[in-house]
């Protein structure tokens, strides 16, 4: 079994969770990756031929070139990890597909960092040749997503009452305002 992770801040048999800043790789066909998002992306990505798949998470899109431990909130930082560890596990460039959630429009009157988000992972996958098949992008709503990255299967619940809470922890890590300007429904997919 090949498993690859920066950090993992919980985990129960089965459930790998995720957040902010944090990747998982895998082609165990029993473990579950999740996440909590509201403007954060988080981009599940696999290799069919190989069953290999990972998720991250992040805060911002992010400038190329950046390479300290604050780089891990960025985006293209993110992507890039998860991309090398697929690879390093066995995926197959040419065979990547993803699936990308998250980008929400959370808070009035800041900038809309969702779809700074969510326009930055759809044109990364662009550049590097990986095929879209789908997710759920924008919105004003906090979702949790549940990925399981052998099979390619993904699930999205919008946060209920007891994922606000959660939500609430996510808002409160989230750089202020002038850094964000600076640098810068259920769904089941299968």
């Amino acid at each position: 079994m090949i498993a690859s992770a920066k950090r993992i801040a919980v985990s129960t048999p089965g459930k790998i969770n995720i957040v902010q800043g944090e990747q998982y790789v895998t082609d165990a066909a029993d473990i579950m990756v999740s996440t909590l998002l509201g403007s954060c992306v988080a981009a599940c990505v696999r290799d069919p031929i190989r069953g290999v798949g990972g998720m991250n998470h992040f805060l911002l899109p992010g400038r190329r070139g950046r390479a300290d431990a604050e780089s891990l909130r960025f985006g293209v930082h993110a992507m890039e990890l998860l991309v090398n560890a697929l690879l390093a596990a066995g995926a197959k460039r040419e065979r990547l597909e993803a699936k990308v959630f998250g980008g929400a429009h959370m808070l009035d009157g800041l900038t809309d960092v969702g779809r700074q988000n969510s326009d930055f992972a759809l044109s990364f996958l662009e550049a590097e040749g990986i095929r879209h098949l789908g997710g759920s992008l924008g919105g004003a709503t906090a979702r949790r997503v549940q990925f399981w990255p052998a099979s390619g299967r993904a699930r999205q619940l919008i946060a209920g009452q007891g994922e606000e809470l959660i939500f609430v922890q996510e808002i409160r890590r989230a750089p202020a305002a002038t850094d964000i300007a600076r640098d810068c429904g259920a769904v089941e997919l299968f």
